[in-house]
C-alpha cells in the first residue's frame, strides 16, 4: 500500500547507493586486503573485513542506529535501542534530534547508515593485519561501534553538538575516515608490531586481485557520496561527479610524486592515491564545485604522499606498525578534506545540500568555517584516542590482543585451518611457515 510521504525515486536511489557502498566492503576491501598482504595472511585479512561487516549489522539494528540517529540522550549520542519491528521498518524516516525527515522508510535509512558504519571498522582492520588475534577482533568490533562510531555519527550527523555548531562532514571524512585512521594508529600501537620478518618483507601476493578491490572501492564511492543528500537530487549528481574528478586528479598526482621521488610509477602507489582522493573529497563532495574538486585531488595526492613516504619513515611511525598505512590514507586525508571544506565550500552547494552555512573562506570569505572544521577534527581525534585505547586494554584482560608466536609464523593455516591458494597435488593442504 502506497503512502503519501514515500518518494519511490528517492527510495530506489537510496537502496542502490546503500548496496554499492556495501560492495565496497564485501567484496571490495575483502579482496583488496587479500591481495595486498603476504600469502600467509590472505585468508585472515579478508576474514577480518568479512566478519566486521556481519557483526556491525547486528549491533546496528539492536542498539547502534538509535545511538547515532535516534532521540538525543546526551549532546553527543542518542538513546540506545532496537529498530527491528515491522512498524519501525515501515515508518517514514525521521531524525528526532533535528526534526527532519526523508521521503523513504526507516528500513532504507537504517541499512544505508549501516554500510557506512561497517566500512569504518573494515578500514580500521587494515592497520591491524598480520598480528591481531581474531578473537580480540570479534570482541572489539561491536564495542568500538558502540562507544566511538555512534558518538561521532550523532555529534556530526544526528543532530548533536557539532552538527548544531555548523561543522560540515558531507559523507564521513570525519565520522568514518578520520575515526578509522586515528583508531587504527592507536590500536596498532597498543597491539604491537608484526613479526620483524613480516615488516621487512610484506610484498603483496596478488596485485591484480588488489586492483579488483580498488576498482570496486572507487566506483562504490558513487553511492558513498551520492547517497548522502538522502534524495535523487541535483546535489547527489554534483557529489558523484566531484568525487570522481578529485579521485582521478589524486591518482595522477600521487603517480607523478612516485615518479619524481622513486623514479618509477607504482600501481600500489596509484591505489593509495585513489584512496586518499576518495577520502579527501568525502567531507566536501556536494558543497564544493568542480574546480574545488581538482584542488582537493591535487592536495590529496601530495600531502598524504608526504605523510606516508617521508614523515612515515621517522622514528614514531616506524615504531607503530600500521600495516596498510591507514593513518596516512584515512586520518591525514580525512583531516585534509575537512579543512578544505572550510576553504572551498560554496554558498550554492551548501544551499543545495540543505545547509545554511555561508560558504567557505576562499570562496565566500567565511573563515569561521575553517575554525569549525578544526574543532570537529579535534573532537573526533580525542574521542578515538581515548575510546580505542581503553577498549583494547579492557579486552586484553579477557583475551590476548596478539596471535601466538606459532600463529604469527604460520599464518592462515594455523589460525583458520585454511590457505588462500593450493598449487600442489589435488588442492590438499599442508602446513607451511607461510611466506
Amino acid at each position: 500500500m502506497s503512502v503519501a510521504w514515500l518518494n519511490t525515486g528517492d527510495n530506489a536511489w537510496q537502496l542502490t547507493a546503500a548496496t554499492i557502498v556495501g560492495l565496497q566492503s564485501v567484496p571490495g576491501l575483502v579482496v583488496l586486503y587479500a591481495g595486498i598482504v603476504k600469502k600467509k595472511w590472505a585468508i585472515n585479512s579478508a576474514f577480518m573485513a568479512f566478519y566486521a561487516f556481519a557483526a556491525v549489522l547486528i549491533a546496528w539494528v539492536l542498539w547502534g542506529y538509535n545511538m547515532g540517529f535516534g532521540h538525543q540522550w546526551f549532546s553527543f549520542v542518542g538513546i540506545p535501542g532496537p529498530i527491528a519491528s515491522m512498524n519501525d521498518e515501515l515508518m517514514q524516516t525521521i531524525f528526532p534530534a533535528t526534526g527532519s525527515t526523508a521521503a523513504m522508510p526507516m528500513a532504507t535509512m537504517v541499512y544505508f547508515q549501516f554500510v557506512f558504519a561497517a566500512i569504518t571498522l573494515v578500514i580500521m582492520a587494515g592497520a591491524f593485519l598480520g598480528r591481531m588475534s581474531f578473537k580480540a577482533w570479534m570482541i572489539f568490533v561491536p564495542l568500538w561501534l558502540t562507544f566511538s562510531y555512534t558518538v561521532g555519527a550523532f555529534s556530526l550527523w544526528g543532530g548533536g553538538f557539532l552538527d548544531q555548531m555548523g561543522v560540515i562532514d558531507y559523507s564521513g571524512g570525519y565520522v568514518i575516515h578520520l575515526s578509522a585512521g586515528i583508531a587504527g594508529f592507536v590500536g596498532a600501537a597498543v597491539i604491537g608490531p608484526r613479526l620483524a620478518r613480516d615488516r621487512e618483507n610484506f610484498q603483496p601476493n596478488n596485485v591484480l586481485l588488489m586492483l579488483v578491490g580498488a576498482g570496486i572501492l572507487w566506483l562504490g564511492w558513487n553511492g558513498f557520496n551520492g547517497g548522502d543528500p538522502y534524495a535523487a537530487s541535483r546535489d547527489a549528481g554534483a557529489a558523484v561527479l566531484n568525487t570522481n574528478v578529485a579521485t582521478a586528479m589524486s591518482v595522477i598526482t600521487w603517480t607523478l610524486m612516485d615518479i619524481f621521488y622513486f623514479k618509477k610509477p607504482a600501481v600500489i602507489g596509484a591505489v593509495q592515491g585513489m584512496i586518499t582522493g576518495l577520502v579527501a573529497i568525502t567531507p566536501c563532495a556536494g558543497v564544493i564545485d568542480g574546480y574545488g574538486a581538482i584542488a582537493v585531488g591535487i592536495a590529496s595526492g601530495i600531502i598524504p604522499w608526504i605523510s606516508m613516504n617521508i614523515v612515515g619513515k621517522t622514528a614514531l611511525f616506524r615504531k607503530v606498525d600500521d600495516t596498510l598505512g591507514v593513518f596516512h590514507t584515512h586520518a591525514v586525508a580525512g583531516v585534509l578534506g575537512g579543512i578544505m571544506v572550510g576553504l572551498l565550500a560554496t554558498k550554492t552547494g551548501c544551499k543545495a545540500y540543505g545547509l545554511s552555512n555561508p560558504g567557505g573562506a576562499l570562496t565566500d570569505g567565511n573563515w569561521h568555517q575553517v575554525w569549525l572544521q578544526i574543532i570537529g577534527a579535534a573532537f573526533i581525534i580525542a574521542l578515538n584516542i581515548v575510546v580505542t585505547y581503553v577498549l583494547l586494554k579492557l579486552i586484553s584482560l579477557v583475551v590476548p590482543l596478539r596471535m601466538s608466536e606459532e600463529e604469527l609464523l604460520i599464518g592462515d593455516d594455523a589460525i583458520h585451518g585454511e590457505e588462500a591458494y593450493a598449487f600442489f597435488g589435488d588442492g590438499e593442504r599442508r602446513p607451511v611457515t607461510g611466506d
